[in-house]
């Protein structure tokens, strides 16, 4: 959520990147060909995915699926890499990167504004975003944010969510204390000056859980189907899955192995992770992947699986509520065809 803010401007730059032909998914950082780093006989494809933030358990599929080798089976090899300096969506909206990890949210501004992102999968089935408040604060529903002090950045999505969630329990959202938390944590600021913040339940709940710090947890896709988005997602651009669809499905491939290991097997992909990344809190990466992991496919038939109905539907309340300036069309922010058949 503290990337949100960010979005228009990142989106502003994207344009002009788009616009004047910069980074088309035919160059590598380096200015080379596609040609030149074609795979070879022997040697692998080197490609790129770029995170949305710093690495956690919504991205265990993917170090798995690189420490197994299974993108080295598919003849890749995969670079995981933090965020650049112009925003994930700005690099692989602009073919600078082939892959990022991103958000519904973010995918929906990029197509309404014409920028050419598609998410090809949707990481977790079900949004496990919420607002979380400890638990001496008495917060158990949205109409309890009266009089309390919220903690964000800013964004515009963020007061529309609460306004939306707070009329269903009759309460007004101009009674909340907005605050911006700037670089504060969750933890420091909710023993500071804010009652209440936005957090993903499977890092920032879990890592109360193991602080002892009791929590209420409300989910917004318990308040309304159309606040159960995707969140996050990967992505790639439109020039891409045009000019080479092939490489789409072999990373694809690969990372649906990585994050199907993930939810057969918590433990060891927590392993994974930490060994991957070993500044992690290794306590925090297994508790975290053992709430997660049967929460990256949940009910749907195939892990990755988006549908219609949900990018419309987020769409359709962004828009009613101005939060974009035209309608979706929801059928091309999204595809499925890269996602492998079950066996």
């Amino acid at each position: 959520m503290k990337r949100t803010k960010w979005i228009p401007l990142l989106l502003a730059c994207v344009l002009l990147m788009v616009a004047s032909g910069c980074g088309s998914s035919g160059q590598n950082k380096d200015n080379t060909s596609e040609d030149e780093t074609a795979q070879t006989p022997g040697k692998l494809r080197d490609v790129q995915l770029m995170l949305d933030w710093s690495a956690n358990t919504n991205h265990t599929g993917l170090y798995a699926a690189k420490e197994l080798g299974y993108y080295e089976e598919e003849g890749l090899n995969v670079q995981i890499v933090q965020p650049g300096a112009g925003g994930t969506d700005t690099l692989v909206a602009s073919g600078n990167v082939p892959f990022g990890i991103s958000y519904q949210e973010g995918v929906t501004l990029a197509r309404t504004q014409g920028l050419p992102l598609v998410s090809i999968a949707a990481i977790i089935q079900h949004n496990t975003s919420g607002f979380a408040a400890p638990k001496d604060k008495g917060i158990l529903k949205a109409g309890d944010f009266e009089g309390k002090s919220y903690g964000g950045w800013g964004s515009p999505v963020e007061e529309a969510v609460m306004k939306s969630i707070m009329e269903m329990d009759g309460a007004d959202v101009s009674k909340v204390n907005l605050v911006n938390m700037g670089d504060a944590d969750y933890f420091t600021a909710v023993k500071r000056d804010i009652d209440f913040a936005w957090i993903f339940y499977a890092w920032t709940g879990i890592e109360a859980q193991l602080r002892k710090e009791p929590l209420d947890m409300i989910y917004v896709k318990d308040y309304s189907e159309q606040l159960d988005y995707y969140t996050p997602v990967i992505v790639t651009n439109e020039k891409l899955i045009q000019d080479d669809p092939e490489l789409i499905q072999a990373f694809m491939r690969a990372t649906s192995k990585g994050y199907e290991y993930a939810i057969q097997h918590p433990e060891d992909a927590a392993n994974l992770l930490t060994k991957a990344v070993p500044e992690l809190d290794s306590e925090l990466v297994l508790a975290s992947q053992k709430w997660l992991s049967p929460r990256y496919q949940d009910d749907a038939s195939r892990w990755g699986e988006q549908k219609a109905e949900v990018w419309s539907g987020y769409a359709d309340w962004m828009f009613e509520r101005k939060l974009l300036e035209k309608e979706l069309d929801a059928d091309r922010a999204f595809t499925n065809e890269f996602l492998p058949d079950k066996p």
